[in-house]
């Protein structure tokens, strides 16, 4: 069998793993295939996610039920105002050895996980908040002066209520940057509602199939790394982060009006990876500029900074980024 062969079969491999994982989750989750299709991404792609959304619109459940779908370690973490950054890592306790002397072992927290559930963390303050910055980034966790590797896979989907709402603490740019995407989650319609009521107060229960396992998801991964990225889209995906800052000769008139700060390095990182997952996601071997313009939303909408006029004005970061998709590039053509 050639090279070519090779990957060839593991492509086709790889997307008979996630239609099946697909079909699985969406024969639990009510609608939302836009949020899963962006949190599948995201996982394929290595990032963190953030889920925005009211109360009660299932981002636990959803998080709860691609963990199993996937066979993933899964771990929640209850976000409150008293929560310590020690409930979170884990600390050291003393406890006796077999001499009977007192010594200290590590007692691991919730974080060491594959899918961590960091359930409303705005609700934390921002020291607590803070101590997954590390993790996320590092992939490590540094409890007196020792530094404790986290377990592959590791990712954390976090959720949030929006920030108007009572005993909600904003997260800092420099948090909300470690997370690959954020995620939106709209309310469902009259259909989905009434397929949730269906599946969730009659006496039928549904009960899920391990389409995955952790070997496989770190296999995509990798998989995802290789597909192809042309110059020209690279150029698309370079102008549309620079066209963001506000005194950059790319950026649209909207953006030098209403914004403040725009994307840095790692919102290209995170668009490229996230393209080149959808794009395996989709069956191809190549991101296209479809793929770009789809991931710009979750990637960018947490990255951009309004300034003052732009939140008086009621502009939103998505109606930024609709601006930027219709502006006729400087890289790729559409």
């Amino acid at each position: 069998m050639s090279v070519i062969q090779e990957k060839e079969q593991q492509f086709a491999q790889a997307a008979d793993i996630i239609a099946r994982v697909k079909d699985e989750i969406q024969s639990f989750i009510v609608g939302q295939e836009e949020v899963v299709e962006q949190v599948l991404w995201s996982i394929f792609s290595g990032g963190h996610v953030l889920l925005e959304g009211l109360p009660g619109l299932g981002k636990t459940m959803l998080i709860k039920t691609i963990a199993e779908v996937l066979d993933l370690k899964f771990s929640r973490i209850q976000f409150t105002p008293d929560i310590m950054p020690s409930d979170i890592t884990g600390t050291m306790l003393l406890q006796p050895d077999e001499a009977g002397r007192q010594t200290f072992s590590f007692h691991k927290g919730p974080i060491f996980a594959n899918i961590i559930l960091a359930d409303e963390i705005n609700r934390a303050t921002p020291k607590t908040q803070s101590a997954l910055l590390e993790a996320m980034g590092e992939k490590t966790v540094t409890i007196m002066g020792e530094t404790k590797n986290m377990e592959k896979p590791f990712f954390v989907l976090a959720t949030q209520n929006p920030i108007d709402m009572e005993g909600t603490y904003p997260l800092p740019e420099a948090q909300t940057d470690r997370f690959l995407c954020k995620v939106n989650v709209a309310y469902p319609t009259k259909e989905e509602l009434k397929e949730i009521a269906r599946r969730t107060t009659g006496p039928q229960k549904t009960y899920l199939n391990k389409a995955a396992g952790l070997n496989d998801v770190i296999a995509l991964q990798e998989l995802s790394k290789e597909i192809l990225l042309s110059d020209e889209i690279l150029d698309y995906a370079v102008w549309m982060i620079t066209a963001t800052h506000p005194d950059s000769e790319d950026a649209p008139d909207t953006v030098k009006k209403h914004v403040q700060y725009g994307c840095g390095p790692r919102g290209l990182q995170s668009l490229i990876n996230m393209a080149k997952a959808r794009a395996m996601c989709s069956g191809r071997f190549h991101v296209s500029i479809g793929d770009i313009k789809t991931v710009a939303y979750p990637v960018l909408r947490h990255r951009l900074i309004l300034n003052f006029e732009g939140e008086a004005a009621g502009i939103t970061a998505d109606s930024i980024i609709e601006a930027l998709l219709k502006e006729p590039s400087r890289g790729a053509k559409s």
